[in-house]
């Protein structure tokens, strides 16, 4: 038996110029991860990691929280753990009339409401792309996106042996957890909207295959209301 740990990374720059770059409670979540692991022995075995600066900022800051534990381990990059598009996806999106309307004033209103509406556009915007009827507009389909995540999975267990930790992005760990639980997508929805930064999905690889063991589990922030963020 084997185990696969997904992590989604730290807070990225929500509203900055530089989306992809983590935040200060970004950094500080990858570190105490790091710390975590490491006080409860769960030291990986090496780490694999999408190419996006979020990602690899996350694994730099849990090496760091690892310590000298974590000072050898191989750290990989499989582009096939990277999160879709959602800009292109946001681009493509034509918008609801009242949806149009909310997003025209969203400069004006306080951050907390800002996130929501966005929310709310990102929800409409990827209902669409997965939907299926509008496919041939997009750069990479959700059935293309899904099998590129899926793929990505696979490798993963195929070269597990020990402990592999994952890290990600909520997009891509919220499908691989639904094609777990469902053996489809339909759940993906539901488990990408409450996905945490840094919060840890375990899965089992065994004889039998891949078993889901947790999903989303974030007890190392619970001491501090200021690093459990969604965005």
């Amino acid at each position: 038996m084997s185990v696969i740990l997904l992590v989604r990374h730290g807070q990225a720059s929500f509203g900055a110029a530089d989306y992809d770059a983590l935040s200060a409670a970004g950094h500080e979540q990858a570190r105490v991860l790091g710390r975590d692991l490491a006080a409860r022995g769960v030291v990986p075995d090496r780490i694999v990691r999408g190419e996006l600066r979020r990602h690899r900022e996350t694994a730099e800051g849990i090496l760091e929280g690892l310590g000298s534990a974590g000072g050898s381990l191989p750290v990989t990059v499989d582009a096939g753990w990277d999160e879709f598009d959602f800009d292109h996806v946001l681009r493509v999106h034509t918008p609801s009339e009242e949806s149009r309307s909310v997003m025209a004033a969203v400069g004006e209103l306080p951050p907390e409401r800002q996130r929501a509406v966005f929310q709310a556009f990102f929800e409409e915007a990827t209902a669409r792309w997965t939907g299926g009827s509008a496919d041939h507009e997009y750069a990479e389909s959700f059935p293309a996106f899904t099998a590129r995540v899926v793929g990505a999975l696979e490798r993963a267990a195929r070269a597990t042996s020990g402990t592999t930790l994952v890290v990600s992005s909520g997009g891509p760990i919220g499908l691989a957890t639904s094609h777990l639980l469902a053996g489809d997508a339909s759940l993906w929805p539901q488990l990408n909207r409450v996905a945490v930064n840094t919060a840890v999905t375990k899965v089992i690889s065994g004889r039998s295959g891949l078993h889901l063991s947790s999903f989303n589990t974030h007890a190392h922030l619970e001491h501090d209301k200021a690093l459990l963020t969604y965005r």
